[in-house]
């Protein structure tokens, strides 16, 4: 009886799915198939979406709830779930109910998140047991950021984003500001006057203060949301892109100069207060099962 109960409480578990902050991006050089070769730095914040799975007889993989303009097949949860299902030959059912809190369209990974959770939780739920290494890797076929929430903690990553490497910057405050416009990914990796050629640094500069995101030049361009959404950040602290945005934000010394900037700033735009974080709070989660 106690097991039995004990299985229910774990499926009726909310599970995080955390935003993520690119603390620098450089692009430094692109392969013959078209995808851009990057250094950067990623790094969990305290900001989740929230994940409950509930099993199902009938072996089917659906959603609670499904997004604006995203058919159910398609979104990202279900992928990454029947994908999961087609590896190991899995028969089970599960429907994924998502609180979504997290901007769409903000490059702060809210979907790849969403799948990183799914694929993690769900092999563990459903004992499938196949490595970390094979879900980093069953990730990289959903979307290039969603190895790194697989792998679950701060990481300097190359290639297209999925060699990474751990590495433990500073967990500072931040405020983050997401622009009223969704910047297309693709559109900014396909502008001709995107720098493609950054020399490459190593994790020793990134920590000496080298964090520019090649991206911003070309970004601003195209979205005057996102570059008055950096001009009225930069007035508290260095306001920064992350990835390719819409959403930006500053780091802070203190939570008492962050909260000052969030509430200055959260009467005009959609703003967020969070706390940098190293570990994803999943594998937190996970760890104190």
């Amino acid at each position: 009886m106690g097991q039995t109960n004990n299985k229910q409480t774990v499926w009726q578990q909310r599970w995080p799915a955390p935003a993520k902050l690119n603390l620098m991006l450089r692009i430094v050089g692109q392969r013959p198939d078209g995808y851009h070769l990057l250094q950067t730095v990623f790094q969990f914040i305290d900001l989740c979406d929230w994940i409950t799975f509930h099993p199902v007889a009938d072996g089917r993989v659906s959603l609670k709830n499904t997004l604006p303009d995203v058919a159910e097949a398609d979104d990202l949860t279900v992928r990454a779930a029947n994908l999961l299902k087609a590896e190991t030959g899995c028969t089970l059912g599960v429907c994924i109910d998502v609180e979504k809190n997290l901007p769409m369209g903000g490059g702060l990974g809210g979907g790849s998140s969403d799948a990183a959770t799914t694929l993690v939780v769900l092999n563990n739920l459903w004992g499938l047991q196949l490595p970390l290494e094979k879900l980093m890797a069953l990730g990289l076929a959903l979307g290039a950021d969603v190895p790194v929430f697989v792998y679950g903690h701060s990481a300097w990553a190359e290639g297209v984003g999925e060699q990474l490497e751990q590495i433990e910057p500073d967990e500072k405050w931040v405020v983050v500001i997401k622009p009223d416009c969704h910047v297309n990914t693709k559109e900014i990796f396909s502008a001709k006057n995107l720098t493609r050629n950054s020399k490459s640094i190593k994790i020793a500069d990134f920590t000496a203060g080298q964090h520019q995101n090649d991206c911003v030049e070309v970004v601003c361009q195209r979205y005057l949301f996102v570059k008055e959404a950096l001009v009225a950040l930069s007035e508290f602290s260095e306001a920064r892109l992350t990835g390719t945005g819409a959403c930006v934000f500053a780091q802070f010394e203190s939570e008492d100069a962050a909260v000052k900037a969030y509430g200055s700033l959260k009467a005009k735009w959609q703003a967020y207060l969070a706390k940098g974080i190293n570990e994803s709070p999943l594998f937190s989660m996970l760890k104190n099962r």
